[in-house]
C-alpha cells in the first residue's frame, strides 16, 4: 500500500502501544503494520490504547519505513 502524500484516509487498529518509549504499531485494514510515535496522534494525546480502531494516514518515517501520521481514534 503507498498511498503515501495523496492524504488518503485509511483505516486500522491500533495493535500494540508502548507508553514508556512512545512507539506502537498500526495493523491497517488489509492486514500491513505500521509503526507510530505518540506526536502522530492528531488531537495531541501522547497515549491510546490496543485495540482501538483507527483513521490515519502514511508518512515517510525513520530510514524510509512508511509511518502512521494523522491519527484519530474512530
Amino acid at each position: 500500500m503507498r498511498l503515501a502524500g495523496r492524504n488518503i484516509p485509511l483505516i486500522g487498529t491500533v495493535a500494540s502501544f508502548d507508553g514508556a518509549t512512545g512507539w506502537g504499531t498500526i495493523a491497517a485494514e488489509d492486514g500491513t503494520a505500521y509503526p507510530f510515535h505518540c506526536t502522530a496522534i492528531a488531537d495531541g494525546t501522547r497515549t491510546i490504547e490496543a485495540g482501538v480502531a483507527v483513521t490515519f494516514q502514511l508518512a515517510s518515517g525513520h530510514r524510509g519505513v512508511w509511518e502512521a501520521a494523522g491519527i484519530t481514534p474512530r
